[in-house]
């Protein structure tokens, strides 16, 4: 049910899509769909919730198999992610993080985009071995809004994401945590 309405989000958008043509999509009864999912929203909010977790898996993934000898690489590294899944993730363009559909997909008492910077601090914890402090997770939540908001605008330019202006998102989430965080975090 989640892989029919990421491809009818694909298709037709949010506005456009119900549990019905989700039902019809997946192959089920319209009963399947309301034992799992009392309305598209809550559909929504699991997809979110899975594409979440499919983000968060493939940084974590590339953090294990690739080596990063400044953390402003595995900036880099987060950022290529959220664009390939851009990219080639059914609903995953219809369906970002922080979205109108709601800002607490993810969950109720978070904003979409606190809940992605809480995770992605944690995995630059882990890996940099940063001091953690409340200045960084703010840097880090700033640099999330920042770069979602940037990168919304590559992917209004063009499609598959003007590379100009994801260019420019990585620039400007560097220069930004470099200035919050200090040298001593490079």
């Amino acid at each position: 049910m989640l892989d029919a309405c990421a491809e009818l989000l694909d298709e037709i958008g949010y506005e456009a899509l119900s549990t019905t043509r989700i039902a019809d999509r997946a192959g089920v009864a319209i009963g399947s769909v309301y034992q799992f999912f009392p309305d598209k929203k809550a559909i929504a909010e699991a997809l979110t919730r899975r594409n979440v977790e499919f983000f968060v898996t493939r940084v974590g993934r590339r953090f294990v198999s690739e080596d990063y000898l400044s953390w402003w690489a595995a900036i880099d590294a987060i950022i290529d992610e959220y664009v390939d899944m851009h990219r080639s993730v059914p609903g995953f363009r219809s369906l970002h993080f922080s979205d109108v559909v709601d800002l607490n997909l993810i969950d109720s008492t978070s904003d979409n985009n606190t809940v992605i910077a809480g995770r992605l601090r944690g995995l630059l914890l882990k890996e940099f071995g940063l001091a953690d402090s409340e200045e960084l997770d703010l840097a880090v939540l700033v640099a999330v809004e920042a770069g979602d908001a940037v990168l919304k605008l590559a992917f209004r330019r063009d499609p598959m994401g003007a590379p100009e202006i994801v260019d420019e998102a990585k620039k400007l989430v560097r220069g930004y945590l470099r200035q919050e965080l200090g040298p001593s975090a490079s």
